[in-house]
């Protein structure tokens, strides 16, 4: 199937004066008052082109805080009138967004346990026929990228051309320092099946801690995200959910201040230095693959091997080893362990496969 959005570009629907987006506010609309009082301080501070704030607040348990629904949004309108900056909320059901639409909501996004689910998704997006509002898509859960494309086609074909996605991170199958592990590949992925589409990085859900909030902020502009959809509150650590990943409005402004935006194209002066660097990696990528076609060309015969001496395939013992080696290898020349591990477990797989297939035709 052809991947392909009929969208409109960032630019015809919010107007930035070119920096990338941001969206800010409290996770959690919680009080009138400290909604009122955290929107004044972000406008104050002048960063933001969006207000967000969650009104439904999907908890994984029952018994947490999950938003104060209907009655918050008044408390929306009235920091949008008070601002003057578009405010953005979650919907998780029909219900939602016609309520949203009924106080004026400007932009709504959906979450990440809604767009797992291609049946809620189909819901929004028939209650969204007709509708001239911004959607956003976060990913889902669980590292699923076709599942984030069919929501967002899933809207798109219902008619929703004000249309983008964020990337909130995944569910971490282990324990690493982040909340939702970023899996940068899948976003940009994403980017490159839909140059068109706007990307929204979501650091605060990636992190889940403030002392990670910059390195994932960054890391996002690095990659030529169109923005950033970051919690502040006026006072976090009182915050009614998410009180670790938030920060005050001038923290943020703080943090926003010391970010790097990076241009998209490069200076005439560097075109011809920039070719001569990549003509040397595409060399290089040769000979990765030349290199890799002859180790395969070894497990074959390897493969021959242990067909003849009824040897299984797989040896645990060997597949340690190669990791453990690769590692020590990897270390000594500088490069990213989790490179170096995920590569050779990709191609020790492979290798795997290569045996059997062989060993499986020629006793065939």
């Amino acid at each position: 199937m052809n991947a392909s959005l009929d969208i409109l570009p960032l630019s015809s629907w919010i107007n930035t004066e070119g920096k990338p987006l941001v969206i800010a506010g409290p996770c959690s609309a919680e009080t009138e008052e400290q909604m009122l009082e955290t929107a004044s301080q972000i406008k104050k501070e002048g960063f933001a082109h969006v207000l967000r704030a969650g009104i439904w607040k999907p908890r994984t348990r029952p018994g947490s805080f999950e938003g104060m629904g209907e009655a918050a949004l008044p408390w929306l309108q009235a920091a949008k009138k008070e601002t003057g900056l578009p405010v953005a909320i979650e919907v998780a059901n029909p219900q939602h967004i016609e309520l949203a639409l009924k106080y004026g909501v400007d932009i709504l996004w959906v979450g990440a346990r809604t767009t797992v689910n291609p049946f809620n998704v189909q819901e929004l997006a028939e209650a969204l026929r007709g509708v001239d509002v911004p959607v956003l898509v976060k990913n889902p859960v669980n590292p699923d990228l076709q599942l984030w494309i069919g929501a967002l086609e899933r809207l798109n074909q219902a008619g929703v051309k004000k249309l983008g996605a964020i990337h909130r991170g995944f569910s971490n199958a282990q324990e690493t320092k982040y909340r939702n592990s970023p899996m940068w590949n899948i976003a940009i992925e994403l980017k490159t099946l839909f140059p068109e589409l706007p990307v929204i990085g979501d650091p605060s859900h990636m992190a889940g801690k403030r002392s990670l909030l910059f390195e994932i902020a960054q890391r996002a502009l690095d990659l030529n995200y169109d923005g950033l959809i970051i919690e502040s509150h006026r006072d976090p650590d009182k915050a009614w959910s998410d009180a670790s990943q938030q920060l005050t409005p001038p923290a943020l402004a703080e943090m926003l201040h010391e970010l790097h935006v990076r241009k998209e194209s490069y200076p005439t002066d560097y075109q011809s230095q920039l070719e001569v660097v990549r003509g040397k990696i595409d060399h290089l990528d040769r000979e990765l693959l030349e290199n890799l076609a002859n180790r395969m060309s070894l497990v074959e015969k390897l493969a021959e091997y242990k067909r003849d001496n009824n040897v299984a395939a797989y040896q645990v013992d060997r597949f340690r080893e190669v990791l453990e080696t690769r590692a020590a290898w990897g270390k000594s020349l500088n490069l990213y362990p989790n490179l170096v591990d995920e590569l050779f477990k990709l191609v020790h797989m492979e290798s795997i496969r290569k045996q059997t297939e062989v060993m499986n035709q020629i006793n065939a």
